[in-house]
């Protein structure tokens, strides 16, 4: 029960998105961006790694209504096991719909809205601060007698189930299996801005939840996916910031203290028509940026590297002091919103890669937990090559942008 399904599934979902992305080379149906992709892939990594310090306020919100308020001591049986799936699916049902109709809420959620593309890679694409805002949701599973482990468990794989859905390449389920659960097809329209698919289909597992609330939208023409107000970037940690930023804007729009307030608790775009402010028009044009392909290849081998050492350190973290955990992350975040960043072709971020290559060379010698000074020696010396090598790679780049 200790076991996290979602992190052990990691490794199946990353072989998913190979087949998915060879699946597109080889149809031609240009699900994938290499920009999109790992920004998507990045605000998962960031959902996951800092939420080892998140999870614990989560956990405890549950733990303590459980340990403190339980009405019943429910057994762990596969009939019970059933119930709370169902349960964790029906809640999940409510705080997703909140998540979209409360501003507050949604600044946890909408992370996971903002890709432009519809891949598998958007299913690893998670808000940090999401289970924040909606771990009161499942308060009554805890007050039921449900145990916290137990909880926890099961209802990951209603997370698990979400991931298949997140694909164009699957049209429809038989139709008994589009009546009863959620599938690419009605999820596609959940992350579509059209206007008829805004705020619909919120189920997780389950789409008979909409059915029975008035939320549920058949797919009809294919949805334009992204939210209203674009995030314009490929940096995962501005990502996470720009929708406070936006929701700072969204109050600056109303007066007086009270209305201010309501923004916090009214639906996205309420302070737009407060203030008679004109609506945002929806565009199709996606946000991109082009990079030569040899900058992209330094980025992607980068890549590989800080997304190893993430999964590393998710595995590993229980066994870390606080200093080492708050060094760890500090350094994913860093490498991430470097990378992306150059995706953006932000000037300033393209010569701080030279200062994150140094700060890597720092943090494998003396922070990471490695005895072997060979090995210390040999990471700090491909980090080097790396500088290099980028060195390169940047000169190719600002030519062929000069040359433009």
């Amino acid at each position: 029960m200790n076991v996290n399904p979602i992190v052990l599934s990691i490794p199946i979902f990353f072989i998913l998105i190979g087949i998915e992305v060879l699946y597109d080379r080889w149809k031609k149906r240009k699900f994938y961006r290499l920009n999109d992709a790992l920004n998507n892939i990045s605000c998962g990594i960031v959902e996951q790694v800092t939420g080892v310090f998140v999870g614990v306020y989560t956990v405890a919100v549950y733990h303590f209504f459980y340990t403190q308020f339980a009405l019943f001591s429910i057994p762990k049986n596969a009939y019970w096991a059933l119930v709370l799936f169902v349960g964790v699916d029906f809640f999940y049902y409510w705080a997703h719909r909140m998540s979209h109709q409360i501003n507050l809420f949604w600044l946890g959620h909408v992370i996971h809205h903002q890709s432009e593309d519809y891949n598998f890679s958007v299913a690893l694409r998670q808000g940090a601060l999401q289970k924040v805002f909606t771990a009161f949701f499942y308060i009554p599973l805890a007050l039921l007698g449900f145990e916290t482990t137990w909880f926890l468990f099961v209802g990951a794989f209603t997370t698990l189930y979400q991931f298949w859905i997140h694909t164009e390449a699957i049209n429809k389920m038989p139709k008994w299996f589009e009546y009863i659960f959620n599938t690419p097809s009605h999820h596609r329209v959940h992350h579509g801005k059209n206007p008829k698919y805004i705020d619909k289909n919120h189920g997780g597992t389950f789409i008979i939840f909409d059915r029975m609330f008035g939320t549920f939208q058949a797919e009809e023409e294919r949805p334009t996916y992204g939210i209203t107000v674009a995030t314009e970037s490929f940096d995962p940690v501005w990502s996470h910031i720009k929708p406070f930023v936006d929701l700072h804007n969204e109050m600056q729009q109303v007066k007086g203290f009270g209305n201010k307030l309501k923004v916090l608790f009214m639906g996205p775009g309420w302070a737009q028509k407060q203030s008679k402010a004109k609506p945002t028009l929806l565009s199709s044009k996606k946000y991109n940026t082009h990079l030569n392909t040899s900058m992209q290849s330094y980025l992607l081998v980068q890549y590989v590297v800080v997304l190893g050492f993430s999964a590393w350190f998710l595995f590993q973290h229980g066994q870390l002091n606080m200093y080492y955990k708050i060094a760890s992350v500090g350094f994913i975040l860093l490498s991430v919103m470097s990378i992306g960043r150059i995706f953006d072709k932000q000037l300033n971020f393209i010569r701080f890669e030279y200062l994150r290559l140094a700060f890597s060379a720092v943090f494998y010698y003396f922070v990471f937990q490695i005895t072997s000074m060979e090995m210390r020696l040999s990471l700090v010396l491909l980090i080097l090559l790396s500088a290099v090598v980028y060195s390169i790679v940047r000169k190719k780049e600002e030519t062929i942008n000069l040359s433009a």
